[in-house]
């Protein structure tokens, strides 16, 4: 089996009791260990409204973490275009390219990424998510060289030419991806029931283009690697119950592991967490390797992004630690 590249991807998650800027400073830990053991990429994710999450105002955060690395790739995973003007978002990220250089990654959704007050709060409407192809198109017009005549051009970003991705959990995604001949990165990390039918629409239709000449296709899974699975179990408890909260309208910090959720969820919303995070790798390295080894090899992804959005960090920060002897990715320290 040939390495592959491997990537993380955080929400600047906020554990239960502690401020914003304590949360923010663990992402910072997070992307120089990431760099420290190689790894590919260092993801955000826009959400809004979401009092464990510290990644809203995404570029802003984002140029934090590029000043607080070398040379690690970072980039949006992703920012909601509905919620925004392709031409702020180009002078967004046309300036994070200026700052960090070939650094930069944008990685765009159609979903608003928070709820419908928030998104009339962004100014926004659901219609809006109804424009994103079109949205997709001029955004690549502003970062591009064709834009020179033009009566609007964005400063930054024209000519920085920052690499688009196109996220998504639906065939939606897989297909626009493929028409526009850009990379497709797919939730499968919280939404992987449509997973393998989108890889197949995506590289089955997939058009070359001055972006790229042939399908690349990162699959994002969760990762959390500890010297004893049940210790990974454990804390892994931290993101089962933020999912059920979630599903029940609930909103709040990332609460503490515990070491049963026999007591925290019914039967249906087991059922419903475990099939939303199906791809989850959560163990010791030797019991993780082989499952892991046999999804890379059934799925054939270009690259893996992993996520850790648990409570305890130095739980996350040991994961990204024992992730080289797995053995199956390829890093750069």
């Amino acid at each position: 089996m040939t390495a592959i590249p491997l990537s993380f991807l955080d929400l600047a998650p906020v554990p239960e009791g502690q401020t914003t800027a304590q949360g923010v400073a663990y992402t910072v830990d997070m992307a120089q260990k990431a760099e420290a053991i190689g790894m590919n990429r260092f993801w955000m994710a826009e959400h809004h409204n979401m009092p464990g999450i510290a990644s809203a105002a995404t570029s802003v955060l984002l140029s934090h973490i590029g000043a607080k690395t070398n040379k690690i790739r970072i980039g949006s995973g992703g920012v909601m275009l509905p919620n925004h003007a392709p031409l702020v978002i180009a002078e967004q990220f046309g300036t994070l390219q200026a700052l960090y250089g070939d650094r930069i990654d944008l990685g765009l959704g159609r979903a608003p990424g928070t709820d419908g007050a928030t998104f009339r709060a962004l100014r926004r409407q659901m219609q809006d998510a109804d424009r994103f192809p079109q949205d997709v198109q001029e955004l690549l017009f502003f970062l591009g060289k064709d834009s020179d005549n033009s009566p609007v051009q964005a400063f930054p970003g024209a000519h920085s030419n920052v690499p688009i991705w196109i996220l998504g959990s639906s065939l939606f995604g897989a297909t626009l991806a493929a028409k526009l001949g850009l990379p497709y990165s797919f939730a499968s990390h919280f939404a992987p029931r449509m997973m393998t039918q989108a890889i197949a629409t995506y590289r089955e239709n997939f058009e070359p283009s001055q972006y790229l000449d042939k399908p690349y296709v990162m699959l994002a899974a969760n990762m959390l690697l500890a010297d004893e699975d049940a210790t990974a179990r454990y804390h892994f408890t931290s993101a089962q119950q933020s999912f059920v909260r979630l599903r029940r309208g609930g909103r709040g910090q990332v609460p503490a592991p515990v070491e049963s959720m026999d007591s925290i969820w019914s039967a249906p919303e087991q059922a419903m967490v475990e099939d939303a995070l199906a791809i989850s790798f959560v163990g010791s390295v030797s019991s993780t390797r082989p499952l892991l080894e046999h999804f890379l090899e059934e799925h054939k992804p270009d690259e893996l992004m992993v996520t850790a959005n648990v409570y305890d960090q130095q739980a996350r920060l040991r994961s990204l630690e024992l992730i080289p002897e797995l053995g199956v990715f390829d890093l750069k320290p």
